[in-house]
């Protein structure tokens, strides 16, 4: 991020040179493609700096969170990979570490012996709680939107994930 805020909006700038270059039918998009992978950043620069102390990562973070919503505190790693929406090697490499710094623990599953369980252990429960507490209060509270905006933008981005294919709720009616 840079320390001091741009002088003029670089993706309307590029917008501007979309058109310029006659390429105006597509220049919307660009933008709003361009815009949402730059809001990521923000947030993802955000995240980080809050969880920095934790020494976790967001994907660490999100991990030992999923395990700490389930009713055994495991799940099996195939299962976590789908939850969480990132290949099985990611998932491998967040347990890798989690492991290593005594979060999680690796076990058998126990009616299926090819499936490994990942366990949430009481240390990487009592670091998911704070950095959630940590998130909640340094982040989620004021993600950077005014709240009369932020139901708008979960709808909108909804739409986006669920036509791209992200989720399919049938008939279920959804929150957003």
């Amino acid at each position: 991020m840079p320390s001091q805020p741009l002088p003029l909006d670089p993706i309307e700038e590029a917008h501007r040179q979309w058109e310029a270059h006659g390429w105006g039918d597509v220049a919307d998009g660009m933008a709003a493609v361009t815009s949402v992978m730059r809001a990521q950043q923000i947030m993802i620069a955000r995240v980080e700096e809050v969880l920095k102390p934790t020494g976790l990562t967001f994907s660490r973070y999100e991990l030992l969170a999923l395990l700490t919503f389930t009713r055994t505190g495991a799940l099996p790693m195939a299962k976590a990979s789908a939850r969480l929406q990132v290949h099985p090697t990611s998932v491998t490499n967040a347990v890798d570490r989690l492991e290593k710094a005594g979060l999680v623990r690796r076990v058998p599953h126990p009616s299926d012996r090819r499936a490994t369980l990942v366990e949430i252990t009481q240390q990487g429960r009592d670091l998911a709680v704070e950095a959630t507490e940590l998130l909640n209060s340094k982040v989620f509270a004021n993600p950077g939107l005014p709240a009369a905006k932020l139901d708008t933008l979960v709808r909108i981005l909804a739409e986006l994930r669920r036509d791209a294919g992200d989720f399919d709720t049938g008939d279920a009616p959804t929150k957003w």
